[in-house]
């Protein structure tokens, strides 16, 4: 997915830091790390997203002739600064979480090293694309643990926030785990899985139902998906299966019907009921309408037959947690430790890398947060993937950032898995701690 939009796609400051930054000679290398402060409310882990789009921006940002006629014509920078950027390239170097990581509190999801104007410019674009992914597959995420083995579909682009949102958050959630999406560029463009089942306005335009089933069927022979809840759930139901053998003879197969209103569980129930009575236990039922994690938990719980599940406005929207307290914040320049001390947002300075200690069993166990010249015992999670403004290699295929996500939450303690609350422990290593203190210390030398 090509981002190569105006670099004016970004905060007014940004530009105005800049034309700072040159008139003052300010130029060495900064070193930037995103990472979000706490978790909100219910989430005991998030899922890191959002990489690819965010090393596509990097390698293409550019002002383009039609940016700096714009920036001339505002009249706010001088007309030499403005110039200066037609010659702007992102040069350095970045290191980072792979997409479907796991990740908590305070620790670096992405690092940039660059020299401070090329550093602080591409900020806001950054948290704009690794921020909105990252929500939306740690929603997708606990979704998929509550619902263990059901097919996940995204339906949520007409409730998405605008265009991009709805593509990045089909990717996001497949990313997570979902089998697929409803938003048709999304799979195209990406590579998911489509799926597509019919509207009630099909069944409305036909004088009967049975009509509308057999017409949609013959039309669409291929795994074809009946929507049952137009009228009466249940006696829709009896017409799918007296349909369901009159089109077996002409080699046609009903895969599922679909269920989009009330009270999803007791129509599931009494759907599947009916059509196990005719022998149609191949016959799959798909739900949709308001759906969230906590929904397909109680299904899960109550052993509710519902086989795959669409979800819309709670997964695009992330509606119980739209946003993260997070941030890009600089950790040294000028081969100088820097050290953010504003209350409740206190930074630890220094290059990072975290490094994640495991059980025998494999799940993991806890965190330490220290400067990447440390050693710890486990992995380290942060890996370079750009050196002087280019990709190191290949970005990874869909399939194996899903691969990758799976594995993280097959490896999550099994309090997380239920999401249950829990604090998953994160140490910060005294070197790390040393440092900060004496960041302290040459700040406040410096004030007297």
């Amino acid at each position: 997915m090509p981002y190569r939009e105006s670099l004016l796609l970004t905060d007014l400051y940004q530009l105005a830091m800049l034309q700072a930054y040159a008139d003052h000679g300010l130029a060495g290398t900064a070193v930037f790390e995103f990472f979000v402060r706490k978790l909100p409310p219910r989430r005991g882990f998030l899922m890191a997203a959002g990489l690819e789009q965010a090393l596509e921006f990097l390698e293409t940002a550019q002002f383009g002739e039609e940016d700096r006629a714009a920036l001339r014509r505002m009249g706010q920078f001088p007309a030499s600064f403005v110039e200066s950027l037609a010659g702007f390239r992102f040069a350095g170097d970045v290191d980072a979480l792979p997409e479907g990581t796991v990740f908590f509190p305070d620790e670096p999801v992405l690092r940039v090293v660059a020299p401070l104007p090329q550093a602080q410019l591409v900020e806001t674009r950054l948290i704009n694309l690794v921020h909105f992914e990252t929500v939306v597959a740690s929603k997708a995420a606990r979704m998929v643990l509550a619902a263990p083995g059901k097919e996940l579909v995204d339906f949520g682009l007409r409730r998405a926030h605008g265009a991009e949102a709805g593509l990045l958050a089909a990717r996001a959630s497949h990313i997570a785990g979902f089998a697929g999406t409803a938003t048709l560029e999304a799979a195209l463009r990406f590579g998911m899985p489509a799926y597509g089942t019919m509207a009630h306005s099909f069944i409305q335009a036909h004088d009967d139902e049975t009509s509308a089933f057999e017409h949609f069927a013959r039309s669409r022979p291929k795994g074809v998906v009946l929507l049952i809840d137009t009228y009466d759930t249940e006696r829709a139901a009896e017409k799918v299966a007296a349909l369901a053998k009159r089109l077996a003879r002409d080699g046609i197969s009903i895969r599922g019907v679909r269920i989009d209103s009330g009270d999803l569980a007791a129509h599931a129930r009494r759907v599947r009921a009916i059509l196990d009575a005719h022998g149609l236990d191949d016959i799959t039922i798909f739900a949709s309408g308001g759906l969230d994690e906590d929904a397909l938990a109680a299904h899960t719980r109550d052993g509710v037959p519902i086989d795959g599940y669409g979800i819309g406005t709670s997964l695009t929207t992330a509606a119980d947690a739209p946003a993260l307290d997070c941030a890009y914040k600089i950790q040294e320049y000028d081969g100088v430790p820097r050290r953010k001390r504003s209350e409740g947002k206190a930074t630890w300075p220094g290059r990072k890398q975290v490094w994640r200690r495991a059980t025998p069993a494999g799940r993991f166990a806890g965190d330490t947060l220290g400067l990447t010249t440390e050693n710890h015992a486990g992995e380290p999670l942060l890996r370079p993937v750009m050196r002087a403004g280019r990709r190191l290699g290949p970005p990874p295929s869909l399939a194996e950032i899903r691969a990758h996500a799976a594995e993280q939450l097959r490896h999550l303690p099994e309090a997380l898995r239920r999401l249950e609350p829990m604090t998953y422990p994160v140490t910060v290593s005294e070197a790390l701690r040393a440092l900060a203190e004496e960041c302290d210390r040459r700040v406040a030398a410096a004030d007297r």
